[in-house]
């Protein structure tokens, strides 16, 4: 609500202050509940900035670029993630709590360095015209296409691109009978009514993919294996030097990271679908064959060294799958089942979504694997390969489809609807008027 009304650049602002207090908090602390204060704190400002900052980077970047820069963001997760582990590893030796101070004061290095560049972040272009003030959005737009005002008025591109916005801004506005200046005069009670079409009839099964597409990504494992590496790779048989087991745990960050590399390579050329059911299978076949070596040789295994690396190598097939496939896919796949005038809201339940189960799986996974190991794995297997049947009936192709196609695939007439009234309203705004100029320019 504090994004749509005012600015994505304040709502960032806000939450990387929130977040940066917590770190201070977490690198700081002398006890745990200062500790579980700032963690707490910190969990605030990084659950807004991984819903605004996906969506501001969506509504400055040129049209050409956006999908990738989506499937990019999964990139930067493990990165961090990757970084992390390995700063954490190399201090561990430290003899002072340095040795975890270190690595929870290296957060405030990328929150700092955000925290400055927000005073030189454009505003959103789209969110202005969203709220009628369309000189600034032309400012700001020309900013972001290193124009000046004068050239943006010339410029038939930047021109065609406001239009572009005026028409979607126009649409959300009719769509949901609000004004421009909803920002200031629209209630909580609005914004309920809003949130409450997500679960209707014209939106409920959209709604489901985006909310289940995150349910999937959280339970098939990969942040269990993230959080308790050490401990899970002790289960199969790394109970001797910590130094290994540590090393083999870092390495399923570095799988995941290279793998996010042909995804954002081929993602479009090879469709959601297939890709999340051959990964979703690869999940499942991974965590199988792990839970059956772990029933096999958990009694005995200095005797069954190869099972052992098996099992290690298994993990790490299944965190390449993760990372080609439920990883990027879970980040594109929601902006894209929605229609324009429900996106954002869509994208927002998603990432909510996506939190409650990473808490969830955080939260069950050190219980199950001190009472069953290889019953944790088999969990997980279960959940894959839910999720390849899910993929397999329930989830449309997205890439290279127009609105319309999507629209069939939900059996819904919402975009259609929304396709006659925005041919309706470019015609209004002169968008059809310059399209034909252009073409007939060029």
């Amino acid at each position: 609500m504090f994004a749509d009304r005012y600015s994505r650049r304040q709502a960032i602002f806000t939450a990387c202050l929130v977040f940066c207090i917590g770190a201070l908090f977490q690198c700081a602390a002398q006890t745990f509940t200062q500790l579980f204060i700032g963690r707490a704190v910190g969990g605030v400002g990084v659950g807004a900035l991984s819903a605004l900052s996906p969506l501001y980077m969506a509504e400055i970047s040129p049209p050409e670029v956006r999908g990738s820069l989506m499937a990019l963001e999964q990139f930067a997760i493990v990165l961090g993630v990757v970084v992390g582990f390995w700063l954490g590893f190399f201090t561990r030796d430290i003899p002072s709590s340095a040795s975890w101070r270190i690595p929870l004061a290296a957060q405030l290095m990328p929150g700092i360095i955000l925290l400055v560049g927000c005073a030189f972040l454009p505003a959103s272009p789209r969110l202005l015209v969203l709220h009628g003030r369309y000189e600034e959005a032309k400012r700001s737009l020309a900013m972001l296409r290193l124009r000046t005002v004068e050239e943006a008025e010339e410029d038939p591109l930047i021109q065609l691109e406001l239009l572009e916005m005026r028409v979607e801004a126009t649409m959300i506005h009719r769509t949901l009978g609000t004004a421009e200046n909803f920002h200031k005069s629209s209630s909580v009670f609005d914004e309920l009514k809003t949130w409450k079409r997500l679960f209707g009839e014209k939106y409920r099964d959209r709604t489901m993919v985006g909310v289940l597409m995150m349910v999937f990504q959280q339970w098939v494992g990969i942040n269990a294996l993230l959080y308790y590496g050490p401990t899970l790779v002790r289960s199969i048989g790394f109970t001797g030097d910590t130094t290994v087991t540590l090393l083999v745990s870092g390495g399923i960050g570095i799988v995941q990271f290279i793998a996010c590399l042909p995804a954002i390579v081929f993602i479009d050329k090879w469709g959601r679908k297939p890709l999340l059911r051959g990964g979703s299978a690869v999940m499942a076949f991974s965590h199988f064959a792990i839970a059956v070596l772990i029933s096999l040789f958990s009694e005995d295994w200095a005797s069954h060294s190869i099972a052992a690396w098996a099992a290690v190598g298994c993990i790490y097939l299944f965190t390449a799958a993760y990372g080609i496939s439920l990883g990027p896919i879970g980040w594109v796949l929601p902006s894209e089942v929605f229609p324009s005038s429900m996106r954002s809201k869509g994208v927002a339940l998603s990432t909510a979504s996506n939190w409650i189960n990473n808490f969830l799986v955080g939260l069950v996974t050190p219980v199950t694997i001190d009472y069953s190991p290889s019953g944790t794995f088999m969990m997980f297997a279960v959940a894959a390969f839910f999720a390849y049947l899910w993929s397999t009936y329930s989830v449309p192709e997205t890439a290279n489809v127009s609105l319309e196609e999507v629209d069939k695939m939900f059996r819904s007439s919402v975009g259609r609807e929304e396709s006659a009234l925005k041919k309706q309203i470019e015609e209004n705004v002169g968008l059809s008027d310059l399209v034909r100029r252009l073409g007939v320019e060029g």
